[in-house]
């Protein structure tokens, strides 16, 4: 058995929920906040037998999608305090991670 902590950006919490749900996957759902843009994730916490982690990360795969988005130079790097102009980042999709669980109840 496998704990799946998937962070999904916000903007596809909605298509990643609803797939999740077509495909019978329970997840509970909590909000989190990004430490590098401070924006807002939602973390899926997704207990299931090994053999449904690949479904759970290609559905991860398939609605969360990367974008672009522009943030003051100084939020990337302290270099940069002086230059006027935003960056461009990559933001979206998926971070996830798997563990082992030795125990596993609902009551």
């Amino acid at each position: 058995m496998k704990l799946v902590y998937a962070i999904v950006n916000n903007d596809d919490v909605y298509a990643v929920s609803k797939a999740f749900t077509k495909r019978g996957i329970r997840a509970t759902k909590l909000a989190s906040t990004g430490g590098f843009l401070m924006a807002g994730n939602t973390t899926f916490l997704i207990c299931c037998e090994d053999a449904m982690v690949d479904t759970v990360i290609d559905t991860c795969r398939e609605h969360c999608k990367k974008r672009k988005q522009y943030v003051p130079s100084s939020t990337v790097t302290e270099s940069d305090l002086g230059n006027p102009y935003p960056v461009e980042v990559k933001i979206g999709g998926a971070t996830i991670f798997v563990t082992d669980i030795n125990r596993f109840e609902q009551v």
